[in-house]
């Protein structure tokens, strides 16, 4: 296989973007992306988006996004995994380069939510759960997390104070990311507070409903070196992809997202390294606990010890192992389609040394952990700066 670079990274502004279409806020990142690289086309595009027919009534992305900035004729696909779509994307575009099916290619996320009701962003949402034995019965994703969540603590002995310092720190990491959707700082008693959604999760343990888009341009290492002399190049050197059952009640054990740590491992083998070569992470913390079992499933804490692992500090900005510093889905937003590109986006950005004042001194190897449904499935990359 060819050794992947990512050369171009682009983003909008994550939130609630009435006046924006969802073909403006994907063409924005996309350009954004082709303007880093220095790029005016591309061999091949890729669009992770999980839902846009419930969402905003329209199928057919790949045709429709291609056309939309002048690329009508380039060969695209759109990709879905649930909330782990984006994170797919990337991975497909990476096989395509590795493979040597495309010298260029364009990977790209992107959900527009907020074009419908809560209602219905709630059934849309839904639809990544097991219908027949959990949608059918009235549970939704934040009641999901909160059984897992419950058999965590149970088994543990995690605590909602744990819990929400998660939310502490992503809301302080999002008040210094200008695209956040969130940029506001919360305390502990705060987030214990706020209403209830599903115990033991409050409003200030979910992540919101968002609108956004993110993209990359990857292309090969020996291509990036050409077309960034003397710059850092940020290579894919690890790529790791997992399902496990939607079903909660079919799971092994309800306290380890098995899809995370399995991908997670297929990751650390390809890019050859461990938990402990890296420097920055980004994971998916569509709720709290997803944050605190992500991290124990990735191998960065013992079992059961991902929740007194936030509470001292040892996931913040400056500590052991940054987790987060974009705000992640708890304070950045979550446009489902859209935030495994974003996740990728972050890392890059920090490996350049271009996050600012979220900066995570010295980091040259970052993970992104994305993820589908409760678990469901998972997508995992490693990213290196030369």
């Amino acid at each position: 296989m060819r050794e992947v670079a990512v050369i171009g990274i682009g983003m909008v502004h994550f939130g609630e973007l009435w006046e924006k279409s969802l073909r403006t806020i994907w063409a924005e990142a996309a350009l954004a992306a082709l303007a880093d690289a220095g790029l005016d086309t591309v061999d091949l595009i890729t669009v992770g988006c999980m839902s846009p027919g419930l969402f905003t009534g329209q199928e057919h992305l790949a045709s429709l996004l291609a056309d939309e900035i002048g690329l009508a004729g380039v060969p695209a696909t759109r990709v879905e995994s649930a909330c782990a779509s984006g994170g797919l994307a990337v991975r497909a575009g990476l096989a395509e380069v590795a493979a040597g099916l495309a010298d260029v290619v364009l990977v790209t996320g992107v959900e527009k939510m907020t074009d419908v009701d809560g209602g219905d962003a709630t059934f849309a949402l839904g639809t990544a759960a097991d219908q027949e034995w959990e949608g059918f019965h009235g549970i939704t994703f934040p009641g999901l997390y909160a059984m897992l969540a419950r058999v965590h603590m149970a088994r543990y002995g995690t605590t909602i104070e744990q819990l929400a310092a998660v939310a502490v720190k992503n809301h302080a990491n999002g008040f210094l990311n200008p695209n956040a959707q969130y940029r506001m700082r919360v305390t502990i008693e705060e987030v214990l507070n706020a209403t209830l959604v599903a115990d033991p999760l409050r409003l200030l343990d979910c992540s919101p409903i968002t609108d956004g888009a993110a993209a990359l341009i990857l292309t090969t290492v020996e291509k990036a070196r050409a077309l960034k002399p003397g710059q850092p190049v940020v290579r894919v050197t690890g790529s790791g992809l997992a399902t496990d059952t939607i079903t909660l009640a079919n799971r092994a054990d309800l306290a380890e997202l098995g899809a995370v740590r399995r991908a997670g491992e297929r990751a650390y083998a390809m890019a050859g390294k461990k938990p402990s070569d890296l420097h920055v992470v980004e994971v998916h913390d569509c709720f709290t606990i997803a944050e605190i079992m992500a991290t124990e499933a990735l191998g960065l804490f013992p079992p059961g010890q991902g929740g007194p692992a936030v509470e001292q500090g040892m996931t913040a900005i400056g500590g052991r192992i940054p987790v987060n510093p974009s705000g992640g889905l708890k304070s950045k937003g979550h446009p489902v389609g859209a935030t495994g590109v974003a996740q990728v986006v972050e890392i890059v950005s920090q490996l350049r040394g271009e996050a600012g004042k979220r900066q995570v001194q010295g980091a040259r190897v970052g993970l992104a952990q994305n993820m589908g449904g409760s678990g469901g499935s998972s997508v995992v990359h490693i990213l290196e700066v030369e």
